[in-house]
């Protein structure tokens, strides 16, 4: 991959990551479109960022796992085509439990022009380092919950605590959290804050 995008795996050392939209695992129950690899994409911004919040989470004994970064404005598309699909109720316990799913837009956890498709956004948890399991955090990535906003009352005190390092971490190194998704993180000098692009995501292509 060339230009100002890249695979954060190859200039981050040491990040974990799991690309969750490119998998089966997401609220859509199955991979969406324009991923087409398990890799996570974002700019050289972006890139730089997250390096140094990997170095200030390694020091309260954390990493970083990131779950999604660039997300092509088709997958968002293909979210909204989704929204208006009859319920199956393959995926609703697990990431939308008392909403419909048309209600995601209205409610601010999908959005259709998405800050992921203009590089410098990331979803992402912590992990111990001393084990590799993830840190709890109260719910999982897409729970599309009041119980996944900041300061959500109803999470035990270890996972409020995870949440403030994961927050205090990444505001630290430049980027400000989405108030509605706790893992939802935005470069605040993102290099491209107009522009929604829709190349996709495989294992070579060059980009912007």
């Amino acid at each position: 991959m060339t230009g100002d995008f890249v695979f954060v795996d190859g200039c981050v050392p040491g990040i974990r990551w799991d690309a969750k939209y490119a998998t089966w695992d997401n609220f859509t129950g199955k991979p969406v479109d324009g991923y087409l690899a398990n890799r996570v994409v974002g700019t050289r911004a972006l890139c730089s960022a997250l390096e140094r919040a990997r170095e200030k989470a390694e020091a309260l004994g954390f990493g970083l796992l990131l779950w999604d970064g660039y997300r092509p404005q088709r997958a968002v598309d293909c979210f909204l085509r989704w929204s208006r699909r009859p319920e199956d109720g393959r995926t609703k316990s697990r990431h939308y439990p008392n909403i419909d799913r048309s209600e995601m837009f209205e409610k601010g956890y999908v959005a259709a022009k998405s800050g992921h498709s203009r590089g410098s956004t990331v979803d992402l948890t912590l992990y111990h380092l001393a084990t590799g399991e993830l840190a709890p955090m109260g719910g999982d990535h897409d729970l599309m919950d009041p119980v996944s906003h900041h300061g959500a009352p109803g999470i035990s005190p270890i996972e409020a605590q995870n949440r403030a390092h994961l927050c205090a971490v990444m505001e630290a190194c430049g980027f400000r959290r989405y108030d509605h998704e706790w893992w939802h993180y935005t470069l605040d000098r993102e290099p491209y804050p107009d522009t929604y692009f829709d190349f996709p995501i495989d294992h070579a292509s060059p980009r912007p």
